[in-house]
């Protein structure tokens, strides 16, 4: 994402534009890998090496509290970061500790049917993230 989009984004959600919150939504948006405040603090500090991860921390829970960014907690209570805030799901693979986004937008409707289906009391969905736990397996070759 380009450095004046991300200020852009900064700015219209009410945060301070610094070099540092540039710095780690420009590190988060290009991660992959839904990453831990250290794995971002590791990579901001190749281009500013003053950083601090308590900085890095900051900074996350500002983008969190502003909706830019979402807070993934793995099995092992590791906390990760995920950029992509529109609605999705997420593959878990305990073994590698891999997380991969996943789109389904039948699976949504489907339990937004099986919720209204259930009339709960005094509860409206906003989103669906689920969290799905598994092993990526390599795919198995035939045998000859």
């Amino acid at each position: 994402m380009r450095v004046e989009k991300i200020r852009d984004k900064i700015s219209e959600n009410g945060l301070k534009v610094t070099p540092q919150r540039i710095a780690v939504y420009q590190t988060i948006t290009e991660m992959e890998n839904h990453p831990t405040a250290e794995m971002i603090r590791n990579r901001v500090a190749q281009s500013h090496p003053s950083i601090s991860l308590a900085t890095v921390y900051k900074a996350l829970e500002a983008f969190v509290n502003k909706g830019l960014i979402r807070k993934i907690k793995t099995e092992e209570d590791v906390m990760r970061y995920d950029p992509i805030v529109e609605e999705h799901h997420h593959l878990y693979d305990q073994k590698s500790q891999t997380i991969a986004d996943y789109y389904d937008q039948e699976l949504n409707e489907l339990i937004r049917a099986y919720f209204k289906r259930k009339n709960i009391p005094h509860f409206q969905i906003d989103h669906i993230r689920l969290h799905i736990i598994g092993e990526f397996k390599s795919p198995s070759k035939g045998h000859g």
